[in-house]
């Protein structure tokens, strides 16, 4: 019989026994709570695909607002160009359409017209810059598509100018701005139609400004804008945009050994543009000032290795030509000798040695205006006032 004494400390392992099993399913029940997720992931049974909350953005930034805003404006006056010409098999006689070439334009004005580059539709013109039998020209904006006629182009600016018979309520023109204002580091939004993926949208800065490239004709265009933003094949002929919205140049080409977008592009300066452009639509070609002289590439090679000058020898003067009421002389012939006419040094106070030069200073005037030439006369230097025509 166990004594009074002994029956506490029997009563106290009693209780420290339950109060220890308590501990351990505690335990226990912990210990399985925190390792369900484990065995959970283990057999794939907690994935319930279930979507995540979504944090609130808040208002768009100010620069993302004028990118949008800009892209929205533009985007209905940005056109696809697709050029198809006929081609044959001399064996067998047939003969299909295929496509030649694509690029992009936009719309000018309400009467149809759509500017592009030169070359985008090079390869379905001739040599007068009309389209050859045969082929076609495409001009596709919305959803809808026109058979283009071809207005006229300039080689020298890489320009082109088409029409479409498109309803006027289609026809959005787009904003005309300024060039000779860009600042280098200014924000440019170009579009076009890279690769046949439809309308595309890039943006950038002005990385430089009075870029040289030269145009299909080999003449020098000057004053190009070069950028950042990404151009690639297609874009070609799209409007280059300022943060108004507004055409401050046409893309035109890019510098890159992939010939892919190398953050390296160029575009015509919109101030070029709103002077060819009207003189195409007028008359269907661009016709720059002249002064009505002729010269030869050999006569100004010629003159470089005997005497290491390089300039222009006027070869010849045009009668009735401002060069003629201005008194430049020709090469004439005095008893059976060659006499030499007059080197033309300097054009409105800029160097040129060769033609092209020549014409790409004249391209910056107009009918009327008048420049001084410096030109070497009898070995002397003298300027002369010659009003363009």
């Amino acid at each position: 019989m166990p004594t009074q004494e002994s029956m506490p400390t029997q009563e106290a392992v009693a209780v420290f026994q339950r109060r220890l099993t308590i501990s351990w399913l505690l335990m226990l029940a912990l210990t399985v709570y925190l390792l369900i997720p484990r065995i959970q992931r283990w057999l794939g049974t907690d994935v319930r695909g279930e979507p995540r909350p979504v944090t609130a953005r808040g208002a768009l930034a100010e620069y993302e607002q004028t990118s949008i805003s800009v892209f929205r404006s533009a985007s209905p006056s940005v056109v696809f160009i697709n050029t198809r010409a006929l081609v044959g098999d001399l064996l067998t006689r047939r003969v299909w359409e295929q496509d030649s070439g694509t690029g992009s334009g936009f719309i000018w004005d309400e009467q149809g017209h759509i500017v592009t580059n030169y070359h985008v539709v090079r390869g379905v013109l001739d040599e007068r810059g009309q389209l050859r039998p045969g082929s076609s020209v495409y001009v596709e904006f919305g959803d809808q598509a026109w058979e283009a006629e071809v207005v006229g182009s300039s080689k020298n600016h890489d320009l082109a100018v088409l029409r479409i018979d498109a309803p006027e309520h289609l026809l959005r023109p787009v904003l005309i701005g300024t060039s000779s204002d860009l600042e280098v580091g200014q924000s440019v939004f170009a579009l076009g139609h890279p690769y046949r993926l439809g309308q595309t949208y890039t943006t950038g800065v002005v990385s430089a400004r009075g870029v040289e490239i030269t145009s299909p004709s080999g003449v020098p265009i000057e004053d190009v804008i070069q950028i950042d933003a990404a151009i690639n094949p297609g874009n070609s002929g799209g409007p280059l945009l300022d943060s108004a919205g507004r055409l401050i140049g046409v893309n035109t080409s890019i510098l890159s050994p992939t010939g892919t977008s190398a953050g390296i592009g160029f575009a015509i300066p919109v101030d070029t543009v709103n002077r060819v452009v009207p003189e195409i639509i007028a008359d269907g070609a661009y016709s720059p000032p002249r002064i009505g002289i002729g010269t030869s590439p050999f006569l100004n090679e010629l003159l470089a290795r005997q005497t290491g000058l390089r300039a222009i020898v006027i070869q010849t003067v045009e009668p009735d030509s401002p060069a003629e009421a201005a008194g430049l002389q020709g090469i004439t012939m005095d008893d059976g000798q060659i006499v030499p006419g007059d080197v033309i040094l300097k054009v409105a106070g800029r160097r040129v040695t060769n033609l092209n030069e020549l014409l790409s200073v004249l391209d910056r005037h107009e009918s009327g205006d008048q420049v001084t030439l410096t030109i070497l006369r009898d070995g002397q230097e003298q300027d002369v006032n010659v009003v363009l025509e």
